[in-house]
């Protein structure tokens, strides 16, 4: 496989894990019922937002997996993909808006932390996840405000 082929397993899986979790964890009428603060986006902004950036996720790590497969920068590219995941079953599968906030802030955290391993490694994957920092963290804003009205 070439390094630019290598790019399309990285894309099925992101963009198509998002999907996958995203219509088996679709908000319901439980989501719609939620007092929502006033800068709740609509809800059709969602799915376009995750859609470019998970290809903006798939293209960091793939770039960071061509440098250094088992880096610091690679294992938290993993683990925010996993924490990423996760978010959905908890929020909208399970109901649970707190443990949500906790996986969302944790995610945060390992985004920055991805951030700052990949500025050393390779910067333009490290810019690539500044616009999913800016929304998760806008995201958790929206989570903990969720949390604390309902």
């Amino acid at each position: 496989m070439t390094v630019r082929a290598a790019l399309v397993p990285f894309i099925l899986l992101v963009v198509g894990g998002g999907l996958l979790i995203g219509f088996f964890t679709a908000p319901g009428p439980w989501y719609e019922m939620l007092a929502k603060p006033s800068f709740n986006p609509p809800n059709w902004l969602f799915g376009p937002v995750w859609t470019i950036l998970y290809v903006l996720i798939a293209i960091a790590g793939w770039r960071v997996w061509q440098r250094e497969r088992g880096g610091r920068a690679m294992k938290l590219w993993w683990l925010q993909l996993m924490l990423n995941f996760l978010w959905s079953p908890v929020f909208f599968g399970l109901e649970r808006t707190g443990p949500a906030l906790a996986v969302i802030l944790a995610l945060l955290a390992v985004i920055l932390a991805f951030i700052a391993a990949a500025w050393r490694l390779d910067r333009p994957s490290a810019w690539l996840f500044v616009p999913y920092a800016a929304w998760v963290a806008f995201a958790s804003l929206l989570n903990a405000a969720i949390w604390r009205l309902n």
